[in-house]
Parts: structure tokens; sequence; C-alpha cells
């Protein structure tokens, strides 16, 4: 499990409902909505 570093909520990646890359890494995410907030501003949320 890995955190959503928009919500804090935890994601089971091969299950998460969407996932970005930034900086090399990929975030996973619970839901469109948080993938969309980070990717507006990625740098907010990294290394959450």
């Amino acid at each position: 499990m890995v955190k959503d570093p928009v919500c804090g909520m935890n994601v089971d990646p091969p299950k998460a409902a969407a996932h970005s890359q930034h900086n090399g890494q990929t975030y996973y995410f619970c839901s469109q909505g948080c993938k969309q907030k980070f990717d507006q501003n990625p740098a907010q949320f990294e290394g959450k």
C-alpha cells in the first residue's frame, strides 16, 4: 500500500484509480480528482 499524496488515503497501486509521474517517481491516487489536484501543482505534494 502507498499513500495518496493529496488526501492521505492508503492506495493499492494495482487497484489505484489513477497515477502520475513526477521527477522520476510514480504517485498513485484514490480518485481522478486527487490526480487532477496533484497534476496542477505536483511540487506542493512532492515527498508526501
